[in-house]
C-alpha cells in the first residue's frame, strides 16, 4: 500500500471510528509541516489561505485548478502520513472540468476533496451575494466526481452554500439530496446559530462537516459539543491563517514605525480586503454582463 493509499484508508477509518476529527486549515510548507508534527489526525487545504497567502488574492474563484492543485500535491508530501481534505471550490467549471479536476487531485494524493454547489467563480462561503447552480445541476457534477476517482478511498465531500441565498431549509434540503446522489460527507456552510447547527446534525443522515471561521457566520461551537451532535469533521481554515497573518502584520508595522490597528481585520471580508477584497470587486462590477445581455 502507498503512503497515499493508507492516508485515505486511515481518513475513511477515523470517519468509522465516529470520534470528531479536528481538521486545522493549512496552505504552505511551515503550516502543513507543524500541523505533522503536533498529530493532527487530518488537515485542511484551505481555499482561502492559499489564495491569500500563495498569490495575495482573496477567496472569490481567482486561483485556477492547476495552482490549486500544484499546492494539494506540496502540502500531501509536507503532511507525510496525515490525511489531506482538500479544497477545490466548484470544481472549476462544468461536470467535464470536475472529471479533470477530481483527476489532478487524485494523482497529488489528497484523501478527501470538497467541492461546492455555487457558480463559477465561487465566493468564500462567509461572503455575501453567493449564487448557486440547481440541485439537479450539482448531483449531475456530484456523478462526475464520483465516476472520476479511481481509488475509491477517496472521499468526496459535497459542499451547499445555499444557506446564504436561500435560508436553512433550503440548504438542509440540498444537503440530504447530495447525500442520497451518493458524497461520502456532507458540509452545510455557514449555519448562523447553534440552533442551525443542531438542525442540520439532526436533520441530515450522513456523515458532516463544519466549518468554523473565526470572525465568520457561524458560532464558534466545541469540539465537545460537536461530537455529542454527531459531527464528524470540524474544519479551522482560519485559525492559523489568522494568527500568521496577525504575528507578521505586528512585525512589519514594527519595521515601519507604524501602528497595526488600522490593519487589524475583524472578519473574512477585511481579511481579504488586505489582499486586493474591493479592488477586485470594483473590477468584476465594472465588467460585469448586464441583466438584459443575460436575457437576450
Amino acid at each position: 500500500m502507498t503512503r497515499t493509499s493508507a492516508s485515505r484508508a486511515a481518513l475513511r477509518a477515523r470517519l468509522a471510528e465516529k470520534e470528531l476529527i479536528v481538521a486545522p486549515g493549512v496552505f504552505d510548507g511551515i503550516s502543513a509541516s507543524l500541523a505533522a508534527r503536533l498529530g493532527f489526525s487530518a488537515a485542511y487545504m484551505t481555499g482561502a489561505g492559499v489564495a491569500a497567502s500563495g498569490f495575495a488574492l482573496p477567496d472569490i474563484g481567482l486561483v485556477t485548478q492547476t495552482e490549486m492543485a500544484e499546492r494539494a500535491r506540496m502540502l500531501v508530501r509536507a503532511l507525510g502520513d496525515v490525511p489531506l481534505i482538500a479544497d477545490a471550490d466548484t470544481g472549476y467549471g462544468a461536470a467535464l472540468n470536475v472529471v479533470r479536476t477530481v483527476r489532478e487531485y487524485e494523482a497529488a494524493g489528497v484523501a478527501a476533496i470538497q467541492l461546492e454547489d455555487q457558480t463559477f467563480p465561487k465566493k468564500c462561503g462567509h461572503l455575501p451575494d453567493k449564487e448557486l447552480i440547481s440541485t439537479e445541476e450539482y448531483v449531475l457534477k456530484l456523478g462526475a466526481a464520483r465516476d472520476a476517482r479511481t481509488d475509491e478511498d477517496l472521499l468526496i465531500i459535497a459542499r451547499t452554500d445555499a444557506r446564504g441565498p436561500l435560508g436553512i431549509d433550503a440548504a438542509i434540503k440540498r444537503a440530504r439530496a447530495y447525500a442520497e446522489a451518493g458524497a461520502d460527507i456532507i458540509f452545510v456552510e455557514a449555519p448562523q446559530d447553534i440552533a442551525e447547527i443542531e438542525r442540520i446534525a439532526a436533520q441530515v443522515p450522513a456523515a458532516l462537516l463544519i466549518n468554523l471561521v473565526i470572525g465568520g457566520l457561524t458560532p464558534l461551537e466545541s469540539s465537545a459539543r460537536l461530537q455529542e451532535l454527531g459531527y464528524a469533521i470540524a474544519i479551522h481554515p482560519s485559525a492559523v491563517l489568522g494568527a500568521a497573518a496577525f504575528a507578521m502584520l505586528g512585525s512589519l508595522a514594527d519595521l515601519a514605525g507604524k501602528d497595526a490597528g488600522p490593519f487589524i481585520p475583524s472578519g473574512p471580508a477585511e481579511f481579504f480586503n488586505l489582499v486586493g477584497l474591493a479592488e477586485w470587486s470594483e473590477i468584476g462590477e465594472r465588467h460585469r454582463v448586464p441583466e438584459t445581455l443575460k436575457e437576450a
